[in-house]
């Protein structure tokens, strides 16, 4: 058996805070508002992964309103959710995601956060890839005032 899931997230850009995408703390003066680290394409790929499974989404695993997620790191996340879906009999096929940001750059680092995502999933970096796109200037991502994640995971059973 296949299933395919889909992933998205968005959050605003604040100062005060890291910008954290796929694990990886980029150098910029903004990060994101969040309840936990923010980092919206861990989140993007966890909801991904969980529907994909279908086992619910990052806000049933780990609700909000829950004060011992605040903060929480976004990658322990991934890995207690992967943990179940794998405790289920699923296993990735591949996983492709979609980074919309104007600033900082993320050609630079792609291959770092495609490892650190690979790391956090144990699986193989040629089994994930990641884009990113600007937001050809236009609200809120255009004009750093937010950031956005798209995934879409293959797996298998």
């Amino acid at each position: 058996m296949i299933r395919v899931g889909l992933g998205y997230d968005l959050h605003r850009l604040i100062e005060g805070r890291k910008l954290i995408l796929g694990g990886v703390v980029f150098d910029f003066e903004k990060g994101e508002d969040g309840h936990s680290d923010g980092d919206v394409l861990f989140h993007a790929i966890t909801d991904a992964l969980l529907g994909a499974a279908g086992l619910g989404d990052i806000g049933s695993y780990f609700p909000p309103e829950d004060m011992k997620w605040k903060n929480a790191d976004s990658a322990e996340l991934l890995r207690t959710v992967w943990h179940d879906i794998q405790a289920a009999g699923w296993h990735l096929v591949n996983l492709d995601c979609v980074v919309k940001l104007e600033r900082p750059k993320f050609l630079p680092r792609r291959r770092e956060v495609i490892e650190s995502i690979a790391s956090v999933l144990g699986a193989a970096p040629n089994q994930i890839f990641v884009k990113a796109k600007t937001g050809e200037k236009l609200p809120p991502v255009g004009t750093s005032e937010a950031v956005e994640a798209q995934a879409v995971c293959l797996l298998e059973k």
